[in-house]
């Protein structure tokens, strides 16, 4: 099992030569990329390296970018060294009035990017948030229709976001085994608390039972683990506590 930790959560509180020499004080070994930190792909991969960190994964969006600007995308995970690319979010889908047409042709869209990818030596995958989960006006579920149309395509589970939209995580991990490669790990805030920094928690002082979900990841075959906070008001405290609180979830092997 291995810990990284997505820089997204440290947006806020730049510079990058700053918080990455941090995490590398509190363990973290490995990072997730998006968008903020791809602008100069060399500078940052030296960041990395003089730092002893890697970049397994990236997230690159909208979706456009690992279509039209496929090369240049492919070029960047190249560069930093990520071997996973991953599309994070479902573009305007989640609006109302979206149907399940629209769902599958985004699913098609994927596979094709997918094919791409893979042809080029890297391995694809979807990031979901909660709108795959809640169920369309004929009962569909986005989650089910990306999966099943885009067959050979992997599946960044962000536990705690299919929470929000409604989903069982244990039943949804029974079920995909086989496509959950990677996993988001976040905690969900106590009913009314947190409301500054929307409702998460640091990975462990919420109400995310991740000691059961990682283990049923692990049998599932999930080998890397991402700890992410969408709007901390302190970063440090994020990434201190919760490298912590899953140290306590060991490998099984």
């Amino acid at each position: 099992m291995t810990l990284s930790f997505q820089l997204y959560s440290a947006r806020n509180f730049l510079p990058w030569t700053t918080v990455i020499p941090r995490l590398a004080d509190l363990g973290y070994t490995k990072v997730e990329g998006f968008g903020g930190v791809y602008e100069d792909a060399p500078a940052f991969r030296d960041l990395l390296d003089s730092n002893g960190m890697t970049m397994p994964s990236g997230h690159f969006f909208p979706l456009g970018a690992l279509e039209d600007g496929l090369d240049a995308s492919l070029s960047v995970a190249r560069t930093i060294g990520m071997q996973r690319v991953i599309c994070p979010a479902p573009e305007d889908l989640w609006r109302d009035g979206t149907d399940a047409a629209n769902w599958v042709s985004l699913a098609k869209r994927l596979n094709e990017v997918g094919k791409r990818v893979n042809d080029a030596g890297n391995r694809f995958g979807w990031h979901n948030h909660h709108w795959e989960f809640m169920p369309l006006a004929g009962g569909e579920v986005p989650m089910n229709l990306l999966l099943e149309h885009a067959p050979e395509m992997e599946w960044e589970m962000d536990v705690a976001w299919a929470v929000r939209g409604g989903a069982e995580p244990m039943e949804w991990i029974k079920s995909h085994a086989a496509r959950i490669t990677t996993a988001h790990v976040k905690d969900i805030a106590p009913e009314g608390e947190k409301t500054d920094e929307d409702g998460w928690a640091d990975v462990g002082d919420g109400v995310m039972d991740w000691k059961s979900i990682t283990d049923a990841l692990q049998n599932a075959g999930t080998d890397l683990f991402v700890v992410e906070h969408d709007n901390p008001s302190d970063w440090d405290r994020f990434a201190t506590r919760s490298i912590q609180a899953f140290g306590q979830y060991k490998d099984k092997t």
